[in-house]
């Protein structure tokens, strides 16, 4: 069970009370995180989430607090930080900053269709659309530098065919660095797997873990989702759902002719930040009990992405 930080109920319960919601009934501690503590908090007024964070710097919190606020407000269905009685949304719990939100409706797509494909394209171009004219500022502790850096320090503990598929990615990340961080930017998910996404029946009910969430290129952030949401088991892309996922988007923000240039770069780009990150995170938690994403995915998924047939669709 990935709770790195187990509770015990008398400190919930204490920390709870300021939120005036009520009896705390149950709560369960849940499997499915890899970097922070989760817990499902039933209480006598609702059902939350409690998140304890246990990576990253702490002075980033006030930024997602304030992102999921903006997205709120956007009528996107996001958790939002809930405020105790004094009006404090981020506190302490068990010497970690904590955060309680609403639970979102829904559940989990472990095989997306077009359909579902469809809704995540329409949402994330609803996202970038409520942040791009004014960004709130946050680099990503895992963009183009930090691949650069740990893919040239991973890529000399890598089988030689993997080093190989990983080499000319760095090249090229470092020769289009440039070029990728001029592109149009706003807020982004960047994380926006199948497994934050909610789903209630047929409709895209909720949008979670924002914990990876910075500014940046938008294309950046739909070559992340597109490589989850439209990938076959063997790493290729599966272009029926890939092109259902960007007419969607696209029906929202419209892409440009420097994005299409780019739009291979990036797909290949999204990989090597996977790739890298679970690579690092497998070797961290090796033997523990904490869930542990398959780092060959993305190794297969890169291998794939060489050369891509998948145009973006450009309004002329």
């Amino acid at each position: 069970m990935s709770v790195f930080t187990p509770l015990e109920q008398p400190q919930l319960e204490t920390f709870l009370a300021p939120y005036g919601l009520g009896r705390l009934k149950s709560f369960q501690g849940i499997a499915a995180g890899s970097e922070n503590s989760n817990f499902f908090v039933s209480l006598e007024h609702g059902e939350f989430v409690l998140t304890l964070i246990e990576r990253g710097p702490s002075q980033d919190l006030p930024f997602f607090i304030e992102l999921l606020d903006v997205l709120h407000g956007a009528e996107l269905p996001v958790p939002y930080a809930l405020r105790s009685a004094n009006g404090d949304a981020l506190r302490s719990l068990a010497g970690k900053p904590a955060l309680l939100q609403p639970r979102l409706p829904g559940k989990h797509v472990a095989q997306p269709n077009a359909h579902h494909c469809v809704e995540v394209g329409t949402l994330l171009g609803k996202l970038h659309k409520a942040t791009c004219e004014k960004p709130l500022q946050r680099r990503s502790d895992r963009g183009l530098d930090w691949m650069l850096g740990e893919g040239r320090r991973l890529g000399t503990q890598l089988p030689a065919a993997a080093a190989d598929l990983l080499q000319p990615v760095l090249d090229e990340i470092e020769a289009q660095r440039a070029a990728i961080l001029a592109l149009p930017q706003a807020n982004l998910h960047a994380d926006l797997f199948r497994d934050n996404v909610l789903f209630d029946g047929p409709h895209l009910s909720g949008v979670i873990d924002f914990y990876n969430a910075c500014s940046g290129p938008m294309l950046y952030d739909v070559a992340i989702t597109l490589n989850d949401w439209c990938s076959r088991d063997d790493g290729a892309l599966d272009l029926p759902r890939a092109r259902a996922l960007l007419g969607a988007y696209a029906s929202q923000r419209r892409f440009g002719p420097a994005e299409a240039e780019l739009w291979p770069v990036l797909l290949r780009v999204a990989c090597v930040r996977f790739w890298l990150s679970r690579l690092i995170a497998a070797d961290a938690n090796a033997g523990q009990e904490v869930l542990i994403h398959d780092p060959a995915e993305f190794e297969h998924r890169l291998a794939q992405r060489q050369r891509v047939d998948l145009a973006l669709p450009i309004a002329l």
